[in-house]
């Protein structure tokens, strides 16, 4: 065993040691999930620290140490665990009852203040995940242009069954792929052309997120909004991890205009949320009122849960301003770093006004 592979042992053994709930909790969780686990990106060898509790930007194990949570869920967690808002919207909608079977009046004003900030989605429709809204988005472009070929890009992310990287993953739904490279018209069209007829949709985001957090030149977005045109196919814009970036997402920024959005993450308020929604002409073949209507079912499409906390975060936390302060460059990266080592005080982009601020350390590094 060479000095390396000898210290990386060490390493894994005092981890170990230090954490012995953590692992005992994995031990039971083996004997019902396959590897103990139930999403895979939270993994890793020998075995992942359990979570006890959350507070503010920090978490707790089950062996009690604390942790920055500089990751905040994906930016699902962007108020951090404890908003104050957040909290008595859950508790004043858990008072009424959880699964009420009906329309209620918040899902009504959860949509509209997501159409506010995203004038493209004329209409919408709720689902409980981003990779829900994402298959929802790709299966109304099939209905709408009655075409099955899709175009996505190399590395890229909508789901855990729309992933890109590597040259797709098995367990991929089987639409009709077109995958191009990312940032390069060029390659676009040589792949599209021989499909232009067959082009159902275009699926991008408008900064690749797990493909190593790169934008996408306003210019390859642009000349994508005009393929699409040119094919009759739909463009549609993932935004479920760019919204945050303003206060209409990326294409408010780059004054691109969707033909469909998709978002997820913070938008439920730390609860399970996804949406897609676009140009009325398309969405309104959902509406249940005509007898051809396209199905989209969904038990917890309007939880009373999500809709309270969603309709509280964005109207009483996550406001214009507090997303124009969370998206400001960080000044000075390294002093940003070492204040998560020191874990003296949460870390926040300087100066971040408002409740957000609650949720600051989790969102400034995602």
């Amino acid at each position: 065993m060479n000095d390396l592979d000898q210290a990386l042992a060490d390493a894994v053994e005092r981890y170990r040691a230090a954490h012995p709930q953590s692992a005992r909790i994995h031990a039971d969780a083996l004997q019902a999930l396959p590897g103990g686990n139930t999403r895979s990106v939270l993994f890793f060898a020998p075995f992942p620290p359990a979570m006890a509790r959350g507070e503010g930007c920090y978490l707790w194990d089950a062996d009690g140490h604390r942790y920055l949570d500089a990751l905040g869920e994906f930016t699902a967690g962007i108020y951090g665990h404890s908003e104050p808002a957040i909290r008595a919207a859950i508790t004043e909608a858990l008072a009424g009852g959880l699964s009420l079977s009906s329309h209620t009046t918040r899902e009504g004003a959860l949509a509209r203040e997501v159409q506010r900030r995203f004038p493209a989605m004329e209409l919408l429709r709720f689902t409980n995940s981003g990779t829900e809204a994402n298959l929802m988005a790709l299966a109304t472009a099939t209905a709408h242009t009655g075409r099955r070929k899709v175009l996505v890009f190399k590395g890229g992310y909508h789901g855990g069954v729309l992933a890109f990287a590597g040259g797709g993953s098995p367990v991929n739904v089987p639409h009709e792929w077109i995958v191009a490279r990312y940032n390069d018209l060029q390659d676009v069209r040589a792949k599209v052309a021989p499909h232009q007829g067959d082009l159902a949709a275009i699926l991008v985001e408008p900064m690749m997120g797990s493909g190593g957090c790169i934008p996408a030149d306003p210019a390859f977005l642009q000349g994508l909004r005009a393929l699409a045109d040119e094919c009759g196919a739909l463009l549609i814009l993932d935004e479920v991890m760019t919204s945050r970036l303003s206060f209409g997402g990326r294409q408010a920024l780059l004054c691109i205009r969707p033909d469909l959005t998709t978002l997820g993450k913070y938008f439920g308020g730390g609860l399970s949320f996804g949406a897609f929604g676009g140009r009325a002409d398309v969405m309104q073949r959902y509406d249940p009122r005509s007898n051809s209507a396209l199905q989209h079912a969904g038990t917890f499409n309007n939880n009373v849960l999500t809709m309270a906390a969603g309709l509280a975060g964005l109207t009483q936390v996550l406001t214009a301003g507090a997303l124009d302060a969370l998206a400001r460059p960080v000044p000075d990266l390294a002093a940003l770093a070492r204040s998560a080592v020191d874990l003296k005080a949460p870390v926040t982009h300087p100066p971040l006004e408002g409740k957000v601020a609650a949720g600051a350390g989790a969102a400034t590094a995602v």
